[in-house]
């Protein structure tokens, strides 16, 4: 291994082979911890063959990106890490560019890469935080800049900052946890780097996962509810709050009609958003 400063961590939860051999191609010189939600010990046997894989977890249970994310950070002992999506190519020479960043600017937290698509066309480079304008534009950036969020997909920081600030919030299984992260750097007046010379390729790479029903219900459960905590965390849930509260009684007569036209797909997509609803209720009581 070239670098012993850094180790990369990547979560994973049901993604194929091909996608997940295509990222670690690239960065075998580095410490790579993998944390598998889905418990795949048949994906585990086919990477530990082809990879040299410092540190490799099955759970037993899909804890959630933020649960895993803080055990890779427990279990990581190099001074930097980076969080790496397994859909995501990223070279030797662009890491080396998020770690020049971080030192260069004094007050930076987190840097990030510049995205591209498999065609090459650029697809994000910083942007809002959540309700703060529109999540996917890109930004006519021509060097570092100071952006307000960045995607988990490729982020690096050191264990040390992470351990000061306190690990992720757990109550994020899925979603709004970039949000979260860059939020509570703003807090205590660091920075949050969009790296112009560092590129990654994000492919979005598909699931194994082929329940199309399981996909509607998870994807829309925790994404409403998860929604919900994270403008709760900021104080600004209220407005969002009434107005899902004002059609839970539209969303159960749906539920319903959905049920006697034999439209399950409906039928869960209404149901994902009335049960999250209920947990937040709960949650706030």
């Amino acid at each position: 291994m070239k670098n012993q400063k850094l180790s990369i961590l990547i979560i994973l939860y049901e993604e194929k082979l091909e996608t997940i051999v295509k990222c670690l191609e690239k960065i075998k010189d580095f410490k790579i911890i993998i944390i598998d939600n889905a418990n795949d010990k048949f994906l585990k046997n086919e990477i530990v063959k082809r990879f040299k894989i410092y540190k490799y977890f099955l759970n037993e249970k899909n804890i959630g990106f933020s649960k895993a994310a803080n055990q890779g950070i427990k279990a990581c002992d190099t001074e930097y890490i980076l969080f790496l999506g397994a859909d995501c190519i990223i070279n030797d020479s662009s890491i080396e560019q998020l770690m020049l960043a971080k030192e260069k600017y004094k007050d930076c937290f987190i840097t990030s890469p510049t995205f591209y698509d498999s065609a090459g066309r650029l697809t994000y480079n910083g942007g809002p935080l959540h309700g703060d304008g529109a999540k996917n534009q890109v930004l006519k950036n021509s060097g570092d800049v100071c952006v307000n969020c960045v995607l988990t997909t490729a982020v690096l920081f050191k264990i040390k900052d992470i351990i000061d600030i306190g690990l992720l919030d757990e109550h994020f299984f899925l979603y709004f946890l970039d949000d979260d992260l860059c939020r509570r750097i703003k807090n205590i007046n660091k920075s949050v780097i969009q790296v112009y010379n560092s590129k990654a390729i994000h492919t979005h790479g598909q699931l194994k996962v082929k329940n199309k029903f399981k996909k509607i219900f998870f994807g829309n459960y925790y994404f409403y509810y998860e929604e919900l905590y994270y403008l709760y965390k900021n104080n600004s849930h209220q407005k969002k709050y009434k107005s899902f509260k004002k059609k839970i009684p539209k969303y159960l007569l749906k539920i319903i009609i959905n049920f006697l036209i034999f439209r399950y797909d409906k039928l869960v997509y209404y149901l994902s958003k009335t049960l999250a609803f209920f947990k937040f209720k709960k949650f706030i009581k």
